[in-house]
């Protein structure tokens, strides 16, 4: 049974930053990606970074790119979500997952998911 824990959300004033965790349990794939999505209210979930676990290839959302950066430690089976310069649209909750499938922004593609880890930027 695959599990993602997100943690590392808060309160923030605009221009400061945070750090995300995601740690998994259990094995999903022999080959996948994980990806960090947000979702704020009324909104659709929308991808904003993903890391290819094998090789740690990273590709991003045009609206974070050199602001976030998205790592990985594969000793301890977490994914990282470093944000600088945050902004009071990074609001949302932020939630970590994993897919097989080579799509990494279309969030339909996902098998699993963890909870959730809310970020508000004030301003």
């Amino acid at each position: 049974q695959v599990q993602l824990v997100e943690s590392g959300g808060g309160s923030v004033q605009a221009g400061d930053s945070l750090r995300l965790s995601c740690v998994r349990s259990g094995r999903p794939f022999a080959n996948y990606h994980m990806a960090w999505f947000r979702q704020a209210p009324g909104k659709e979930r929308e991808f904003v970074a993903a890391i290819t676990w094998s090789d740690g290839g990273t590709s991003y959302d045009g609206s974070v790119r050199g602001r976030f950066t998205i790592s990985r430690d594969t000793a301890k089976k977490t994914t990282y979500l470093e944000m600088n310069n945050l902004k009071v649209e990074d609001t949302a909750t932020y939630y970590c997952g994993i897919t097989i499938e080579g799509r990494v922004i279309d969030s339909r593609l996902y098998n699993y998911w963890g909870r959730g880890t809310q970020v508000t930027v004030s301003s």
